[in-house]
Protein backbone atom coordinates (compact mmCIF):
# COMPACT_ATOMS: atom_id res chain seq x y z
CA UNK A 1 0.00 0.00 0.00
CA UNK A 2 1.41 3.45 -1.11
CA UNK A 3 2.13 5.80 1.91
CA UNK A 4 2.34 8.65 -0.46
CA UNK A 5 -1.04 11.06 -0.74
CA UNK A 6 -1.51 13.06 -4.25
CA UNK A 7 -3.37 16.22 -3.59
CA UNK A 8 -5.38 18.03 -6.34
CA UNK A 9 -6.37 21.31 -6.62
CA UNK A 10 -10.03 21.90 -5.55
CA UNK A 11 -12.51 24.98 -5.70
CA UNK A 12 -12.12 26.33 -2.39
CA UNK A 13 -15.13 25.70 -0.10
CA UNK A 14 -16.25 27.71 2.84
CA UNK A 15 -19.03 27.13 5.67
CA UNK A 16 -20.13 23.83 6.72
CA UNK A 17 -19.36 22.10 3.61
CA UNK A 18 -15.70 22.51 3.87
CA UNK A 19 -15.70 21.29 7.41
CA UNK A 20 -17.72 17.93 6.13
CA UNK A 21 -15.35 17.64 3.46
CA UNK A 22 -11.96 17.89 6.12
CA UNK A 23 -14.05 15.65 8.61
CA UNK A 24 -14.55 12.83 5.76
CA UNK A 25 -11.30 12.85 4.23
CA UNK A 26 -9.78 13.00 8.79
CA UNK A 27 -11.85 9.71 9.01
CA UNK A 28 -10.64 8.08 6.05
CA UNK A 29 -7.29 9.20 6.26
CA UNK A 30 -7.03 7.52 9.84
CA UNK A 31 -8.25 4.37 8.93
CA UNK A 32 -6.24 4.12 6.10
CA UNK A 33 -2.90 5.53 8.21
CA UNK A 34 -3.81 2.78 11.05
CA UNK A 35 -4.04 -0.31 8.66
CA UNK A 36 -0.51 1.43 6.77
CA UNK A 37 1.22 1.03 10.46
CA UNK A 38 0.00 -2.33 11.38
CA UNK A 39 1.03 -3.75 7.73
CA UNK A 40 4.43 -1.90 8.56
CA UNK A 41 4.93 -2.80 12.04
CA UNK A 42 4.20 -6.69 10.87
CA UNK A 43 7.12 -6.22 8.20
CA UNK A 44 10.13 -4.22 10.77
CA UNK A 45 9.33 -7.54 13.21
CA UNK A 46 11.28 -9.70 10.39
CA UNK A 47 14.93 -9.98 10.43
CA UNK A 48 16.85 -11.10 7.25
CA UNK A 49 15.10 -14.57 6.30
CA UNK A 50 13.31 -15.03 9.33
CA UNK A 51 11.58 -13.07 12.57
CA UNK A 52 12.69 -11.93 15.87
CA UNK A 53 10.27 -14.17 17.25
CA UNK A 54 12.17 -17.40 15.91
CA UNK A 55 15.27 -15.75 16.78
CA UNK A 56 13.85 -16.37 20.45
CA UNK A 57 12.21 -19.62 20.24
CA UNK A 58 14.06 -21.53 18.49
CA UNK A 59 17.54 -21.31 20.82
CA UNK A 60 14.94 -21.34 24.11
CA UNK A 61 14.06 -24.85 22.89
CA UNK A 62 17.30 -26.24 21.78
CA UNK A 63 18.28 -24.61 25.45
CA UNK A 64 15.66 -26.32 27.45
CA UNK A 65 16.15 -29.92 25.89
CA UNK A 66 20.21 -29.55 26.53
CA UNK A 67 19.23 -28.61 29.92
CA UNK A 68 17.36 -31.27 31.10
CA UNK A 69 19.77 -33.93 29.44
CA UNK A 70 22.80 -32.36 31.18
CA UNK A 71 20.95 -32.22 34.53
CA UNK A 72 19.35 -35.16 34.36
CA UNK A 73 21.99 -37.53 34.02
CA UNK A 74 24.58 -35.64 35.32
CA UNK A 75 22.59 -34.86 38.37
CA UNK A 76 24.14 -31.44 39.01
CA UNK A 77 22.15 -28.10 38.63
CA UNK A 78 24.74 -25.97 37.56
CA UNK A 79 24.20 -26.84 33.80
CA UNK A 80 21.21 -24.64 34.50
CA UNK A 81 23.43 -21.81 34.14
CA UNK A 82 23.33 -22.48 30.16
CA UNK A 83 19.70 -20.49 30.22
CA UNK A 84 21.80 -17.57 30.15
CA UNK A 85 22.79 -18.38 26.52
CA UNK A 86 19.31 -16.75 25.93
CA UNK A 87 20.81 -13.26 26.03
CA UNK A 88 22.98 -14.11 22.79
CA UNK A 89 20.10 -13.72 20.16
CA UNK A 90 19.73 -10.14 21.15
CA UNK A 91 23.46 -9.35 19.69
CA UNK A 92 22.33 -11.51 16.41
CA UNK A 93 19.00 -9.49 16.07
CA UNK A 94 21.43 -6.19 16.22
CA UNK A 95 23.45 -7.45 13.41
CA UNK A 96 21.02 -8.56 11.53
CA UNK A 97 19.05 -5.79 11.90
CA UNK A 98 21.98 -3.69 10.75
CA UNK A 99 22.96 -5.58 7.45
CA UNK A 100 19.01 -5.53 7.04
CA UNK A 101 17.73 -2.40 4.24
CA UNK A 102 16.33 1.05 6.37
CA UNK A 103 12.55 0.28 6.75
CA UNK A 104 10.06 2.99 7.61
CA UNK A 105 9.64 3.04 11.73
CA UNK A 106 6.11 3.54 12.56
CA UNK A 107 4.75 4.86 16.16
CA UNK A 108 3.46 0.87 17.02
CA UNK A 109 7.14 -0.28 15.91
CA UNK A 110 8.03 2.25 18.36
CA UNK A 111 5.64 1.41 21.03
CA UNK A 112 6.60 -2.57 20.88
CA UNK A 113 10.37 -1.84 20.95
CA UNK A 114 9.48 0.06 24.46
CA UNK A 115 7.47 -2.95 25.21
CA UNK A 116 10.79 -5.58 24.63
CA UNK A 117 12.93 -2.77 26.46
CA UNK A 118 10.97 -3.05 29.32
CA UNK A 119 10.75 -6.73 29.36
CA UNK A 120 14.08 -6.98 29.02
CA UNK A 121 15.35 -4.85 31.95
CA UNK A 122 13.35 -7.18 34.25
CA UNK A 123 14.74 -9.98 33.01
CA UNK A 124 18.13 -8.04 33.84
CA UNK A 125 17.44 -6.72 36.90
CA UNK A 126 15.56 -10.60 38.22
CA UNK A 127 18.48 -11.76 37.52
CA UNK A 128 20.28 -9.15 39.50
CA UNK A 129 18.09 -9.55 42.32
CA UNK A 130 18.01 -12.89 42.77
CA UNK A 131 21.78 -12.69 42.82
CA UNK A 132 21.71 -10.18 45.71
CA UNK A 133 19.15 -12.04 47.84
CA UNK A 134 21.01 -14.86 46.90
CA UNK A 135 23.96 -13.52 48.49
CA UNK A 136 22.59 -12.61 51.62
CA UNK A 137 20.49 -15.76 52.24
CA UNK A 138 22.85 -17.87 51.44
CA UNK A 139 20.86 -19.15 48.48
CA UNK A 140 20.84 -18.20 44.92
CA UNK A 141 17.44 -19.64 43.30
CA UNK A 142 17.89 -19.03 39.74
CA UNK A 143 15.20 -21.50 39.23
CA UNK A 144 12.77 -19.02 39.92
CA UNK A 145 13.82 -17.38 36.38
CA UNK A 146 12.11 -20.21 34.79
CA UNK A 147 8.36 -19.06 35.61
CA UNK A 148 9.29 -15.41 36.04
CA UNK A 149 10.66 -15.55 31.92
CA UNK A 150 7.82 -17.27 30.47
CA UNK A 151 5.12 -14.24 31.84
CA UNK A 152 7.87 -11.81 31.03
CA UNK A 153 7.67 -12.94 27.39
CA UNK A 154 4.28 -14.40 27.65
CA UNK A 155 3.19 -10.47 28.50
CA UNK A 156 5.45 -8.73 25.92
CA UNK A 157 3.74 -11.30 23.00
CA UNK A 158 0.35 -10.63 24.17
CA UNK A 159 0.95 -7.15 23.96
CA UNK A 160 2.50 -7.13 20.67
CA UNK A 161 -0.15 -9.37 19.00
CA UNK A 162 -2.69 -6.51 20.32
CA UNK A 163 -0.65 -3.94 18.97
CA UNK A 164 0.02 -5.49 15.25
CA UNK A 165 -3.49 -7.00 15.52
CA UNK A 166 -2.13 -10.50 15.01
CA UNK A 167 -4.74 -12.57 17.25
CA UNK A 168 -2.52 -16.08 17.48
CA UNK A 169 0.54 -13.61 19.30
CA UNK A 170 -2.56 -12.50 21.78
CA UNK A 171 -3.80 -16.43 22.58
CA UNK A 172 -0.79 -18.49 22.75
CA UNK A 173 1.06 -16.92 25.44
CA UNK A 174 -1.70 -18.63 27.75
CA UNK A 175 0.64 -21.74 27.47
CA UNK A 176 3.14 -19.62 29.20
CA UNK A 177 1.23 -18.64 31.63
CA UNK A 178 -0.25 -21.45 32.84
CA UNK A 179 2.81 -23.18 32.94
CA UNK A 180 4.68 -20.14 35.33
CA UNK A 181 1.69 -20.27 37.74
CA UNK A 182 2.13 -24.52 38.15
CA UNK A 183 6.01 -24.13 38.49
CA UNK A 184 5.20 -20.66 41.08
CA UNK A 185 2.50 -23.09 43.03
CA UNK A 186 4.68 -26.37 42.71
CA UNK A 187 7.86 -24.35 44.39
CA UNK A 188 5.50 -22.54 47.05
CA UNK A 189 3.58 -25.42 48.05
CA UNK A 190 6.26 -28.46 47.64
CA UNK A 191 9.56 -26.73 46.73
CA UNK A 192 9.59 -29.25 44.12
CA UNK A 193 12.04 -28.57 41.24
CA UNK A 194 11.72 -31.06 38.32
CA UNK A 195 14.16 -31.31 35.65
CA UNK A 196 11.32 -31.94 32.89
CA UNK A 197 10.53 -28.02 33.70
CA UNK A 198 13.15 -27.27 31.52
CA UNK A 199 11.43 -29.01 28.55
CA UNK A 200 7.85 -27.50 29.52
CA UNK A 201 9.93 -23.71 29.37
CA UNK A 202 10.64 -24.89 25.61
CA UNK A 203 7.74 -26.46 24.44
CA UNK A 204 5.93 -23.03 26.05
CA UNK A 205 8.25 -20.77 23.51
CA UNK A 206 8.04 -23.10 20.73
CA UNK A 207 4.08 -22.46 20.91
CA UNK A 208 3.99 -19.12 22.00
CA UNK A 209 6.79 -17.75 18.97
CA UNK A 210 8.01 -20.26 16.84
CA UNK A 211 4.18 -21.26 15.63
CA UNK A 212 3.11 -17.51 15.54
CA UNK A 213 6.95 -16.71 13.94
CA UNK A 214 6.80 -18.83 10.65
CA UNK A 215 2.46 -18.28 10.29
CA UNK A 216 3.65 -14.09 10.90
CA UNK A 217 6.42 -14.77 8.18
CA UNK A 218 4.11 -16.49 6.11
CA UNK A 219 1.21 -14.11 6.19
CA UNK A 220 3.64 -11.61 5.30
CA UNK A 221 5.03 -13.56 2.09
CA UNK A 222 2.05 -13.93 1.02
Amino acid sequence: MDMSYRYQQQPEVHGPEKNMKENTFSEHDSLELIAQMICQSKKNMRVGSGNILLYYGYPALLISVAVYLLVHLTGKPIWSALWFLMFVPVIGIRVSKEKSEACVVTHMDKAINSIWSICGQLFFLTVIGITIFGYFTGCCNFTLMLPLSLLYAGIGIAITGIITDFKLMVYTPLIAFVAAIYMLVSMVSNTVVADWWNLLFGVSFFVMMVIPGHLLNHKINT
